[in-house]
């Protein structure tokens, strides 16, 4: 991946954009911002060829891009307005603050610890409620008396809806009114817990532990964001796997929401360790830039499995998911499946196959010789991740070989060996013969999650060396 965003730098400063009159010293101070969104959408958005306003012969002179970009109120406005249809790219972002962007990506955002899920009431359309999947360790939710599986139905009182639910979980500081469940009946209970946002940094790596069933050394992790900034710890983890003879794998992806390409390929060869070198997944981008690789350096576009880490170098790897698994965690199992028998538990997962890079207002789109005059920076869908075969296309989501989405009614603890999803891993590790698990003829899921509201949460990405 380093030679991937070494030649980016290249490229962006040999490829010449659209227009043939691009001097940067006619851009008034006023137009600066919306000229670097103009620019850095036309060289590298994924869906460059498919918006009119974004061709290479789209503007003749910097003056009559000027002229367009006028007619935008701010940058935010033309982002969005460069993007293709929202049914296609969801993703991509702009922030006013980069170093917002950047504590995201790193898995550092202002949080109060209580990780949820959002559904429908029974019926309802406009009415939603809330239910917490974890709570994030030393956050200000760890201190307080809510735990995974509690349900909420109103924020400071007011009952959330589809209308309201954004806006009253925004708030820095709120409290959440609890409900009982009942069969999909939420009933208030009375009770209500204050929560405080701060400043917290998320370790990815929520549980780990070996689980010894009879001949099988069963090695347990709860990953819940693929952040670099934990790949030697994430290393650490399989090295104690390694130590204790760990035979079969269990990786708990149901939360994890997607993040840094170069630490999901890490990961890849941390479950497997027997292909260093080979192909692990290989990257698409616009038809400009995909030309202009391939041309000068084809070897760039692809992500190898990574020498010189802890690795189990097992056949088969057990991973657990849920409609949160997004992203890097869909890459893996993707990337892994033409190598090694991916069993795959749990719910069907986002469906998002492609990929970002944060955009600075520079020279070279890099952090290096930033405008000083601001801050924004953005983060555009640029590639799309297909796996040795050539296969990404699950834009509805990686199918599981065993359905078994979570139920309310019977979550149990994380890690335990008798909550349901990792009870049917270790069953069929061990192969015990046990009945198949019964899926409820209705499922209900959620149609939101604390990370997907935040849409840079979700994203899949490459990272500048």
């Amino acid at each position: 991946m380093k030679n991937v965003l070494k030649l980016v730098i290249l490229f962006l400063l040999m490829l010449p954009l659209g227009c043939d009159d691009m001097d940067d010293n006619a851009v008034p101070k006023s137009l600066a911002v919306k000229d670097f969104v103009w620019k850095g959408m036309n060289l590298y958005y994924l869906w460059q060829g498919d918006v009119p306003d974004l061709a290479d012969n789209r503007f003749a002179t910097q003056n009559q891009l000027n002229t367009y970009l006028e007619d935008f109120d701010d940058p935010v406005t033309l982002f969005n307005a460069l993007r293709i249809d929202n049914s296609i790219d969801r993703y991509s972002v702009i922030y006013t603050d980069y170093r917002v962007l950047e504590g995201v990506l790193s898995g550092n955002t202002l949080n109060n610890g209580m990780d949820y899920g959002l559904r429908y009431k029974n019926g309802s359309t406009t009415d939603i409620y809330g239910w917490v999947r974890y709570i994030i360790p030393n956050s200000d939710a760890a201190s307080k008396p809510i735990a995974r599986g509690a349900i909420f139905y109103a924020i400071n009182g007011t009952p959330l809806t589809i209308d309201n639910y954004r806006e009253l979980l925004a708030n820095d500081t709120y409290t959440v009114n609890l409900a009982d469940y009942d069969g999909g009946n939420i009933t208030p209970n009375g009770t209500s817990v204050t929560l405080t946002k701060t400043a917290l940094q998320e370790n990815p790596i929520l549980l780990s532990s070996v689980i010894n069933q009879g001949s099988h050394s069963i090695g347990y992790l709860m990953y819940n964001g693929f952040y670099s900034s934990y790949d030697s710890q994430l290393n650490a983890v399989f090295g104690n796997f390694q130590a204790q003879n760990v035979t079969d794998l269990v990786l708990d992806l149901r939360y994890n929401s997607g993040g840094s390409v170069n630490t999901a390929a890490k990961l890849g060869s941390m479950i497997t360790g027997q292909f260093p070198g080979q192909l692990f997944s290989r990257q698409q981008w616009n038809a400009k830039a995909q030309s202009y690789f391939e041309d000068n350096d084809p070897g760039s576009l692809v992500n190898n499995f990574v020498s010189g880490l802890n690795s189990l170098n097992l056949n088969k790897v057990y991973i657990l998911t849920s409609k949160a698994s997004a992203s890097a965690s869909e890459l893996v199992i993707n990337c892994l499946k033409p190598y090694i028998t991916v069993v795959q538990i749990g719910d069907v997962t986002a469906g998002k196959n492609v990929g970002s890079v944060t955009l600075y207002d520079s020279p070279t789109f890099a952090k290096q010789n930033v405008n000083p005059n601001h801050k924004y920076a953005m983060q555009p869908i640029v590639l799309k991740v297909v796996n040795k075969d050539g296969f990404g296309d699950y834009t509805s989501g990686i199918q599981p070989n065993t359905l078994l989405p979570e139920n309310l009614t019977n979550l149990g603890i994380l890690g335990d060996i008798n909550e349901p999803l990792l009870q049917e891993a270790i069953s069929q590790i061990i192969a015990s013969g046990r009945r198949p698990p019964q899926v409820p003829a209705l499922i209900e899921r959620d149609f939101t999650d604390a990370k997907a509201i935040h849409p840079l949460r979700s994203e899949m990405y490459v990272e500048r060396k």
